[in-house]
């Protein structure tokens, strides 16, 4: 969670504020993102979505809070990814039984980074962030570049995701 995050992060920069306050702010910033993050289809693109959550924080924040040196840093800090502890295991048992695994994701083109920061980039054949394809799910073209990265039809893939609108529909659209 973010907020507990968020809070540490602050503090490190000599700003309390409280978890709710946090999680206002936070919440308010990830909507943001989420209706944005698929203008982020570069680096440049990426640093001004940034630039712009970063005052969707600011502004959700308490008064008190707003000045906060490197408030870009103290965000992108409390965005802290990592897998659920079982995943790395079980992608290395589906690479052993030969199986090609693409990760396809509605994310900004910093998809890659977080794959390396969590250790899963070796883990997986390829990735594809919507953001670089310019189309999110459950728009099967994603999907089917999916599939070609992975040099596979349809049929032969079994897709795993957590959103049925976009994973699940997607996924048979294609």
């Amino acid at each position: 969670p973010p907020a507990p995050a968020l809070v540490e992060e602050l503090a490190r920069r000599g700003t309390r504020v409280r978890e709710d306050e946090a999680a206002r702010a936070i919440g308010a910033e990830i909507a943001y993102y989420q209706a944005h993050l698929h203008e982020a289809r570069d680096a440049a693109a990426l640093a001004d979505l940034r630039a712009r959550c970063t005052a969707v924080l600011r502004d959700a924040l308490p008064a008190h809070a707003r000045d906060v040196d490197d408030l870009q840093g103290a965000l992108l800090g409390a965005l802290r990814f990592r897998p659920y502890p079982e995943v790395p295991g079980v992608l290395r048992a589906w690479r052993a039984r030969g199986l090609r695994l693409v990760v396809v994701s509605n994310w900004d083109v910093s998809l890659h980074e977080v794959l390396d920061a969590t250790g899963l980039r070796p883990l997986v054949d390829g990735a594809i962030a919507s953001a670089e394809e310019g189309v999110a799910k459950p728009d099967p073209a994603l999907f089917a570049r999916g599939l070609a990265l992975a040099g596979v039809a349809a049929g032969e893939a079994i897709p795993v995701g957590d959103a049925p609108d976009a994973d699940v529909a997607g996924a048979l659209a294609a």
